[in-house]
């Protein structure tokens, strides 16, 4: 049996850490958040009371944590993961972070004898808890595959995206083109809607044509076009406009580090900003629909 620690039991980690624990691992989890402490151990989990408690000896540390500064603590600070784990130890952050903070704790990692890898996810809260998320690795061929297998237990497609850092940048420019195409349907939806146009008949059109993308046919931000999107719950996430906002800055912070031109992630980024100001930060990040549209959103939005 494997030993494992899991740093971070919110809305993603603890699912993905029930489901090691339901694979047979034994998983020593920490969070300074008591509820989800309590919850964890409810699951069969070990809790732990800080993070050098939780590493102490594993052989895996997985962590899944709100940003760079968070993960470069839990991992350098002194009596963290880099002090605790087992010599030798697979190290997988599975957080989005900035790239530099990834590379930054991967190169102290690899300096201290440690296989580390970036692996931030996709697949939301729904994924984590059915196992079916995707992984974008980023880290040395031999790190990856020696994660593989713990990685499968929690997701359904990992993909090894190169060097370290290079996970977090699968990331973050795969949601820019999301919070993009989002934006855009939504858009679409709300001149159709000012022009007369039946939303369903739009829908219709644009699933078969040029206009097709994972944000109308999927997750359609307009209520009563498909069933399983937050608009007909809603808003309630799924991925908040929080969570998308930070993806967003990460994009166009690296973007400005790497010289890069992104015009429309900056646009992005600016309504998404508008969003969270209005008091929708907590909502699914689909609600650029009727924000752009100038609806009242059922529930406690405004």
């Amino acid at each position: 049996m494997t030993s494992v620690a899991f740093l971070g039991l919110g809305n993603m980690g603890r699912p993905m850490a029930e489901n090691l624990v339901r694979a047979g691992h034994a998983v020593r989890g920490f969070d300074p958040a008591a509820p989800a402490l309590t919850a964890f151990a409810a699951a069969g989990g070990i809790p732990a009371g800080s993070v050098g408690e939780a590493a102490g000896g594993a052989e895996i540390v997985i962590s899944m944590l709100p940003a760079g500064r968070h993960v470069r603590a839990a991992y350098l600070d002194a009596g963290g993961v880099l002090d605790a784990a087992a010599a030798g130890a697979l190290l997988i952050d599975c957080s989005t972070v900035d790239v530099e903070s990834a590379r930054v704790v991967a190169t102290e990692a690899e300096r201290r004898g440690f296989a580390m890898i970036d692996a931030p996810v996709s697949g939301g809260t729904g994924g984590a808890a059915a196992g079916t998320l995707t992984f974008m690795v980023g880290g040395p061929a031999e790190a990856f595959e020696r994660a593989r297998d713990v990685l499968e237990k929690m997701g359904k497609t990992i993909v090894h995206c190169g060097a370290a850092g290079t996970g977090q940048a699968a990331k973050i420019c795969n949601n820019m083109i999301l919070g993009i195409t989002m934006t855009a349907v939504s858009e679409a939806f709300a001149l159709a809607e000012k022009l007369g146009l039946d939303a369903q008949k739009l829908f219709d059109v644009s699933a078969k044509s040029s206009g097709q993308c994972w944000s109308m046919t999927s997750y359609c931000p307009v209520p009563g076009l498909v069933p399983s999107a937050p608009s007909n719950r809603g808003y309630r996430p799924g991925f908040t406009v929080d969570m998308m906002l930070k993806d967003l800055k990460l994009a166009q912070q690296a973007a400005q580090q790497a010289g890069a031109a992104t015009p429309l992630g900056a646009e992005a980024t600016a309504l998404y900003q508008l969003l969270a100001l209005s008091g929708a930060g907590g909502r699914d990040f689909s609600v650029m629909f009727p924000y752009l549209s100038g609806w009242t959103v059922p529930g406690d939005l405004v």
